[in-house]
């Protein structure tokens, strides 16, 4: 019978396999996961997920009502802005018409004044002397008028003021308003035969109606 140790290889051998024996009885020897334990932590996390869920949805739902908000609040100043434009250039039309209207008072009584100057005659008779000085004086004044006259014409073109046309043209009630009549056989009837107050268009709406005399198809007696 064979008495003799085994050989140092054979005896560090089974040294190892002892070894790793020991780690695996060792692990399934240890402890097991509580289930319970990893159940309440699964519903823990459920939980914050749901919380963290609703607090997103609260704070989109806030961004979105605050979004609405403030889209409305757009709108409403958008109107607001395009009323108050509207208004402010009814305003600024209204006191244009206004000004203009004083201004074509004005060119009347300046166009008034130089007709009775173009008319003016002085008589021969009476102050002989100075008769010469006299004529020079209102020829003077004419002229001056005559500029003025012009130069206001010049100023109510650059408004866009323009006159309305008359004359020979054909009655029109929504430019003219006719305060006399007259009887001209070579007339169409309805034709204007005489202007007797300009009338005028600012930015080609009626801004002052034009007086006119109209003729008529039978005669008036």
């Amino acid at each position: 019978m064979n008495t003799d140790p085994p050989p140092e290889n054979d005896l560090l051998k089974e040294f190892e396999n002892y070894l790793k024996q020991s780690d695996l009885e060792s692990l399934s020897l240890g402890e097991q996961p509580d289930l319970s334990t990893v159940l309440a932590e699964i519903s823990g996390l459920k939980s914050e997920v749901k919380a963290e869920s609703r607090q997103f949805k609260k704070t989109l739902d806030s961004f979105d009502s605050t979004l609405t908000r403030l889209r409305d609040d757009n709108q409403i100043l958008s109107e607001q802005l395009a009323e108050s434009k509207q208004r402010l250039e009814t305003e600024q039309h209204e006191l244009m018409k206004t000004m203009l209207l004083e201004m074509l008072e004005l060119y009347d009584r300046l166009n008034a004044g130089l007709g009775m100057l173009k008319k003016y005659r002085p008589t021969r008779t009476l102050f002989k002397s100075s008769r010469k000085k006299d004529i020079r004086l209102i020829r003077r004044f004419r002229e001056g008028q005559e500029m003025t006259v012009r130069r206001l014409e010049q100023l109510l073109w650059q408004y866009k003021v323009k006159p309305v046309e008359c004359v020979g043209n054909a009655f029109d009630p929504k430019k003219m308003h006719a305060v006399a009549t007259a009887f001209d056989s070579d007339q169409e009837h309805g034709t204007v035969l005489e202007e007797l107050r300009k009338g005028f268009l600012f930015k080609d709406k009626v801004l002052r109606l034009a007086e006119v005399k109209v003729n008529k198809i039978t005669e008036i007696k």
